[in-house]
């Protein structure tokens, strides 16, 4: 599919999350991908005066922050054409606020703060016609519209933050807020698409890339503790919790397919160490895993499932796991929600826990489930969704917003 792209131009990318986090993060391989054809500067998460003290108290460094080549220099340059710039101000922790009006003046100095340096980065980078564009970030990011010189604001929302207890004071005020004034708003979903254009009628769904290279690989080692496991194997990758997983439809499948073996590879939460689930000789609750071994428990999958809970916290979310196990090539069994429509042609949806059964029967009785051809066209399906196409969706977001501004 063809793109215009947003190239040749100056952007400030303002994070929500950090740059060095050990967990990967949309942002930070949309700064890449935008980095190819533009100039980019990444504003890393300033430190609040909650998390600073917590870490002296823990008697270490609140977090590792790796400057330029002097060490007063928070402005690092991450690759051609793309710096980071590490924000030396301390912003003060708000969310004690007894009144929105306190939490809102604070909050503005908070801003202020953020970009007073923001300012001084653009100006040493000597950047221009400023496309800025914040990272779910409806705290620190609220005024930086009126406070940074911009040409264009983007909202970029990937979670449904405001649902979490953190947020539930004033986050959705906030948030609403935030949609409104931006120029523009682009989300990863199109449930979270949806929902924002409530507020913002200049909102859209730009997907997201994956990461699925480890995915493709062929005759990849079968896991030590997957061995003894008898086939056919009906497995889940990911946090094994009760906020995510509907523990009704796994108890439905490990009850009504005696003969499936069903796997969770992932942690534990309180709910699931102390499940009913364990009381079935054919479930096997194997726990974490490094990230970098993940590909080989699917590789060993039958049948990939994603038994999704449906509630605030998972509606909206891009389920890039599914990506992962189509690139395995492997057949999918899925709840079926907003997100999960865009993989209905390449998925088994399902609405009920008997839903479950009666598709994975109908898998596993399908010698044509398991063939060469469906496993490429699977995985075909999942190498469009690339970063490449995502910011490429941006930039046909960025164009359209832009020509119903000047038709207006």
């Amino acid at each position: 599919m063809d793109h215009r792209f947003i190239r040749n131009r100056d952007i400030v990318l303002f994070s929500f999350q950090a740059w060095e986090s050990e967990i990967g993060f949309n942002f930070k391989d949309m700064a890449y991908e935008l980095a190819r054809y533009n100039r980019v500067l990444f504003i890393n998460r300033a430190a609040d005066r909650n998390s600073v003290m917590r870490a002296a108290f823990r008697g270490r460094s609140p977090k590792k922050r790796h400057y330029g080549a002097e060490e007063k220099d928070s402005l690092q340059e991450v690759q051609h054409h793309l710096w980071l710039l590490n924000p030396r101000a301390t912003l003060e922790s708000i969310n004690w606020s007894p009144s929105y009006t306190l939490f809102g003046w604070i909050n503005r100095v908070n801003n202020r703060r953020l970009a007073i340096e923001i300012k001084e980065a653009i100006s040493r980078l000597d950047l221009k016609d400023i496309i800025f564009i914040n990272d779910n970030d409806f705290f620190r990011g609220l005024y930086q519209q009126e406070m940074v010189p911009i040409q264009k604001y983007i909202f970029y929302i990937r979670d449904y933050l405001t649902i979490q207890p953190f947020f539930k004071k004033f986050g959705p005020r906030l948030e609403r807020e935030m949609i409104q004034k931006a120029d523009l708003v682009v989300a990863n979903s199109a449930y979270l698409a949806e929902y924002a254009r409530l507020w913002n009628p200049n909102s859209f769904d730009i997907g997201q890339g994956c990461h699925l290279e480890s995915f493709v690989k062929e005759n990849l080692s079968m896991p030590q503790d997957m061995e003894a496991i008898p086939r056919p194997v009906i497995g889940y990758c990911g946090s094994v919790t009760a906020m995510r997983l509907d523990s009704a439809v796994l108890d439905q499948i490990a009850r009504s397919l005696p003969g499936c073996s069903l796997v969770l590879v992932g942690p534990l939460d309180p709910f699931y160490e102390k499940s009913d689930l364990k009381k079935y000789k054919n479930v096997f609750m194997l726990g974490g895993k490094p990230p970098g071994t993940i590909q080989d428990y699917i590789a060993h999958f039958d049948i990939c499932i994603n038994p999704q809970a449906i509630n605030q916290l998972t509606i909206g979310n891009y389920p890039r796991k599914i990506d992962e196990y189509l690139a395995a090539g492997k057949p999918v069994v899925a709840t079926a929600t907003e997100a999960m429509k865009m993989f209905s042609a390449h998925t088994y949806l399902c609405s009920s826990a008997e839903d479950y059964v009666v598709q994975i029967k109908k898998v596993l009785a399908d010698h044509q489930a398991f063939s060469t051809e469906e496993k490429e066209r699977r995985r075909g399906f999942a190498l469009e969704h690339t970063w490449e196409n995502s910011i490429g969706l941006l930039g046909d977001a960025y164009f359209q917003a832009e020509l119903k501004q000047k038709i207006v």
